[in-house]
């Protein structure tokens, strides 16, 4: 009888094993195609990626679009946009992520259409602020099969702390608390003032701590906002351009990668969008976008298409 189970027996059970194994094995892959998965994660994420090319934003007035994320996400992608900017909530919001069940769905339509999405909020940068907290909560938000954002950007514009050198402290170390939170690996976009409205020392926030945000952040999103003065093409183009020059100067953006955002959508012409974005990537931005998606019309999405392929030429 032991002769039988060491000649036979065994090497059935060896048999029945790895017919097992291999059955899990083909369960496993099988899985793993029918998973759903965002751009980022078929590959490593360079920080860089879910800035690159064209990109729109949704903020938390935008009914339109909470209202049909599904809609909203076929339409920016069939304009050819890379990157969806989302807000999740502010400082006033009862939670950090207003309207979850949505906000799931947006991650997931933007994934299956292969876009990245990118979670931003407005901070108070007051002490004992609930800023750090929204943060956490937005970088832990997944869906049901675990999907998540690709990108986290502080909104830096506001002036509740004064004076400004408070406001600085305040926003570097909210910075530095995040970063250390997810590590040097995450992608965090730095949404900052328009550099020219900054320029213009209005006392809105005269000292900008450019080198110290560049150092922490890996890459400058300028809302570049070319509509509150812009009337022409022209002026919009100048405005793309005068914006990355004072970047540029500044000590420690010398070469950090932007994300441009030009004009209020609506207020905007199609030749403005066309002649912004196309001098945004002749001047070496890795993306561009107008703010924002509700404002969006066929005429506009065209210019900002062929603004973008333009400039690239």
């Amino acid at each position: 009888m032991r002769a039988f189970i060491r000649q036979f027996a065994i090497p059935l059970l060896g048999f029945a094993a790895i017919a097992l194994l291999a059955s899990v094995l083909v369960f496993a892959v099988a899985m793993m195609r029918s998973a759903p998965s965002s751009p980022a994660s078929e590959k490593p994420l360079n920080p860089l990626d879910a800035y690159r090319e064209l990109g729109t934003w949704i903020d938390l007035w935008d009914a339109r679009a909470w209202n049909d994320p599904a809609g909203t996400v076929k339409d920016a992608a069939d304009h050819g946009v890379r990157t969806l900017f989302i807000q999740t909530g502010n400082a006033r919001s009862t939670s950090g992520i207003s309207n979850p069940a949505a906000m799931r769905e947006f991650i997931k339509e933007a994934h299956a259409h292969k876009m990245y999405v990118i979670a931003w909020y407005l901070p108070t940068l007051k002490t004992g602020s609930v800023d750090y907290e929204r943060f956490v909560q937005a970088i832990e938000f997944s869906t049901e099969d675990g999907q998540k954002f690709d990108s986290f950007a502080l909104d830096i514009e506001s002036t509740a702390v004064k004076p400004v050198s408070a406001r600085n402290e305040s926003l570097l170390e909210l910075s530095a608390r995040m970063r250390k939170r997810v590590g040097a690996k995450y992608p965090l976009g730095a949404i900052t003032p328009s550099p020219v409205g900054l320029r213009k020392q209005t006392g809105f926030w005269n000292v900008f701590p450019w080198r110290e945000v560049a150092g922490v952040y890996d890459v400058l999103v300028p809302m570049a906002y070319y509509s509150y003065d812009s009337r022409s093409a022209t002026q919009a183009r100048t405005y793309a351009l005068s914006s990355m020059k004072i970047i540029r100067a500044q000590p420690g953006c010398s070469t950090i990668p932007v994300h441009l955002i030009g004009g209020i959508s609506n207020g905007s012409s199609a030749a403005e969008v066309r002649a912004f974005t196309k001098a945004a990537r002749e001047t070496g931005c890795i993306g561009a976008s107008n703010y924002d998606w509700a404002g969006m019309n066929s005429a506009r999405w065209k210019a900002l298409t062929d603004g973008w392929d333009a400039g690239g030429k």
